[in-house]
């Protein structure tokens, strides 16, 4: 995980310095974000419009996964560019097709859209990530806070959870600081832990090796002990200690730390997402949406960064994203919350569409821009739809190019944050949540076609 940055210094703060700084104990941690000072965020409220998604699920597919092979397959272009995935299944919509490999989400496919055109041409891990989940080009003077740090400023004002408004499960892909020009506040909480694990052990909330009636005897003793406290009576200060000291208890012993304890879920609904930490990662989003966290953010474990390897690791790992990921948007649509939740799923970019078969790829995909595939579904977009396409071979964007700040500034809108809206910058420089083109950003315009 990225270490914290003091936007002032730029200085690292490590998570113990954060403690010393901040709340005390594990809690302290886990809220320093939501219930710390934060100036920044107290010189600009933002004031979002009518919203239709209240919540968003982005699965990360780190690392790029092929488009070729999974959602825009292209059998008629042989295997030179299919490889060992030649075959293709029809989907719960006529005349859309998906890989073989998704027969779950085949069955889902009226509930999310397909944008085959998504491009940007970069080709670096870093500075892709970057540009899909800023929308903003790498390399400029500013850094850029991603979608879920400005999610996270904008809808503050309105979440009242006790979980912080912007989590990643379970780590951070660690290829840009994530918070941006935002500061530490504003950096996702990383749950760290396995949710397929006995106990999911998540950081600074369920500790490894200490029982809930521990930590509540340790809570009493503390209490007992704070004489300090008692003496000043009811001064200020340590009156505010003592609410975000209560406010991290809550999430560390009471509902706070419910919506981590799949156990409250039937063993039925566990098996349908798969006992594996993708699928349970999932079921874990679903609940947070439930309780109104606005971003949460899902790093596929083990990426798809797949050079070598390729059709091994695709056969381990697609049909656990297939699962997972079918489970999650019939779950939702199931408990009435996939109109007010986006999920959008996709990696930084997607991966050649011709096969490398020379040494020592031997069968790998490499980095591709130039054109893939993006998922996207609830939230007000539309199911059952296609965006775009590629060419015959799946190298180049055929019809209706979708751009970064398209994808990006769609979410916003159904979101109902101003793509447009100023950024609060610690020394005063102008910075909009996303560029226009007259800044030099690229755009088709938004998936109006799809929202």
């Amino acid at each position: 995980m990225n270490s914290n940055h003091d936007f002032r210094s730029g200085t690292p703060i490590t998570r113990r310095e954060a403690m010393r700084q901040g709340l005390c104990g594990a809690g302290g941690v886990v809220l320093a974000g939501q219930f710390g000072s934060n100036a920044l965020a107290a010189k600009s409220e933002p004031k979002p419009a009518p919203a239709k998604a209240k919540s968003v699920i982005q699965i990360f597919l780190w690392g790029g996964m092929s488009h070729n092979d999974t959602w825009d397959p292209k059998p008629e272009a042989g295997s030179e560019y299919m490889g060992e995935f030649m075959d293709v299944i029809p989907t719960n919509v006529d005349g859309i097709r998906l890989g073989a490999l998704f027969p779950e989400l085949a069955k889902q496919a009226d509930k999310y859209s397909l944008i085959r055109s998504m491009t940007h041409r970069n080709n670096g891990h870093e500075t892709a990530a970057y540009l899909m989940q800023t929308g903003h080009a790498p390399g400029e003077r500013l850094a850029y806070p991603s979608v879920g740090a400005v999610f996270a400023l904008f809808k503050k004002p309105e979440y009242k959870g006790m979980i912080p408004p912007y989590v990643v499960l379970t780590k951070a892909a660690g290829r840009f600081s994530e918070e941006g020009f935002l500061g530490p506040s504003f950096k996702p909480f990383a749950t760290g832990g396995d949710p397929n694990a006995g106990r999911f052990e998540v950081e600074g909330v369920v500790a490894r090796g200490i029982t809930d009636d521990r930590q509540k005897a340790r809570r009493e003793l503390l209490e007992k002990m704070d004489s300090m406290a008692s003496a000043m009576g009811g001064h200020p200060q340590l009156a505010a200690a003592k609410e975000a000291k209560d406010q991290a208890y809550e999430l560390i012993l009471g509902a706070g730390k419910e919506v981590f304890d799949l156990s409250k879920e039937p063993k039925e609904l566990r098996d349908r997402y798969g006992r594996h930490t993708f699928g349970q990662e999932c079921l874990v989003a679903r609940r947070m949406v439930e309780v109104g966290v606005p971003y949460i953010t899902i790093n596929y474990p083990g990426g798809w960064d797949t050079h070598k390897n390729h059709f091994q690791t695709m056969r381990r790992q697609t049909p656990q994203l297939d699962q997972g990921l079918a489970s999650l948007l019939l779950d939702l649509h199931d408990h009435g919350l996939l109109e007010t939740t986006i999920v959008w799923c996709c990696g930084e970019f997607g991966r050649g569409p011709k096969v490398d078969w020379q040494p020592p790829w031997n069968g790998g995909r490499n980095h591709y821009g130039n054109v893939f595939s993006v998922l996207v579904a609830g939230g007000g977009f539309k199911g059952g739809q296609v965006v775009g396409s590629s060419d015959e071979k799946g190298e180049e964007v055929k019809e209706r190019p979708v751009y970064p700040v398209d994808l990006i500034g769609s979410i916003y809108q159904l979101a109902g944050i101003d793509p447009r809206a100023k950024l609060p910058h610690p020394m005063g420089e102008e910075a909009y949540v996303l560029p226009s083109e007259a800044e030099g950003a690229k755009s088709a315009g938004l998936l109006t076609e799809i929202m």
